[in-house]
């Protein structure tokens, strides 16, 4: 008695064999809108954070003046360059069972951004993140410079994106393993206090070691796409483990193909888009970049899941549900500012917004803020 063969897995290859007829092109009914309006809401949120700096610059300055300058009211929405605050304030929550009232919009907006990926993917990154903006501008300016981007090695790639992971685990480490009454301490000390500050003079008395390593950063990403958000950024980490529960995916209509690859070439993440049904990646950041340059109608779509009527149905059956369910480039900015509002709203309303610390301590601790470690 022979042996059966073992079954094959069904592979679309990027591009059509000899013997395959080519497949008709049938060209978009409507032009692709996704990279204008992923671009109105970075600048918004662009605009949103030179806001709050300048706000939050007048206030340090306020204090560091002692009084003499003009005082305006502290910007929570600054505790959104906290990362570390966000993930220790939810630990604090997680330990006492209440909310920390030390840079609590540190928590809130860790839990918006969080909400987000879990909605729309990794879209915080290619949508909101001012700094994931920047990496953006500066790798397309360098492809106009110099031609091209550098394309590292799949080994090296691979292995440098696991970099974030690490530092990823490493954060999560040592936060949780903290105990409760150590965190608590910490989180009230005059160095936590005032981390906010810290961070501007940072920027504001920038070191040499300092102006180096973000010299060194914003070189590699004219010449590498997205350098820090691919190697470096465990934020983005985060989200790209949270964003692979997403019901919302890149999918790709297999009968509307016309495998010509320009979606592959064109994901800043270098996902193999035109070789997968579905893009699971955890690097998926839902720029829509691929969508945008397929010339196909409804061949590649952000959209939900196929309805479940429509699971034991041929795989044209399947692409048509896909492209019922597919969500256009608004509404995912729809989505992005309904959970950004609607949870800061929240926070607002119950008094889990702004700080709890008096002006009388600020008054003594910022003039000061570069005396304070930890």
């Amino acid at each position: 008695m022979g042996t059966l063969p073992e079954p094959q897995s069904v592979v679309t290859a990027s591009h059509p064999e000899p013997h395959q007829p080519k497949k008709p092109l049938v060209r978009r009914l409507s032009p692709d809108r996704s990279q204008q309006v992923r671009r109105a809401v970075q600048l918004a949120f662009l605009l949103l954070n030179a806001y709050i700096g300048i706000r939050f610059l007048l206030w340090v300055r306020f204090f560091e003046t002692q009084g003499a300058s003009t005082y305006v009211e502290r910007p929570a929405g600054v505790d959104g360059w906290l990362p570390i605050a966000g993930l220790m304030n939810l630990r604090y929550l997680l330990a006492f069972r209440q909310f920390p009232s030390i840079h609590p919009s540190a928590l809130v907006l860790f839990s918006v951004f969080l909400v987000a990926s879990l909605l729309v993917k990794k879209s915080f990154c290619s949508w909101l993140c001012p700094v994931g903006t920047a990496s953006e501008y500066l790798w397309k300016l360098g492809r106009r410079l110099f031609r091209r981007n550098v394309e590292l090695p799949r080994w090296l790639d691979i292995s440098m994106r696991s970099l974030k992971y690490l530092l990823l685990g490493f954060f999560v480490l040592i936060v949780f393993t903290m105990p409760a009454q150590g965190l608590s301490d910490f989180l009230a000390s005059p160095f936590n206090i005032i981390a906010d500050v810290k961070m501007l003079n940072f920027f504001r008395y920038m070191s040499t070691l300092g102006m180096t390593v973000v010299g060194l950063l914003a070189i590699l990403s004219l010449f590498v796409q997205n350098f820090w958000c691919r190697f470096l950024c465990p934020y983005g980490a985060l989200m790209g483990i949270v964003s692979s529960l997403s019901p919302i995916k890149i999918r790709r209509d297999t009968q509307a193909c016309i495998d010509c690859g320009k979606c592959n070439k064109a994901c800043p993440s270098h996902l193999p888009v035109d070789k997968l049904e579905q893009v699971r990646s955890v690097e998926c950041t839902g720029c829509l970049e691929c969508v945008a340059v397929c010339p196909s109608n409804n061949a590649l779509q952000i959209s939900l899941p196929p309805r479940k009527a429509a699971i034991n149905s041929p795989a044209h059956a399947i692409a048509s549900r896909w492209r019922q369910r597919a969500l256009r480039p608004r509404a995912v900015a729809i989505v992005l500012a309904l959970v950004f509002f609607a949870l800061i709203g929240a926070a607002r309303v119950t008094g889990h917004w702004q700080t709890t610390i008096t002006r009388n301590v600020y008054m003594q601790l910022v003039p000061d803020a570069e005396s304070y470690d930890h």
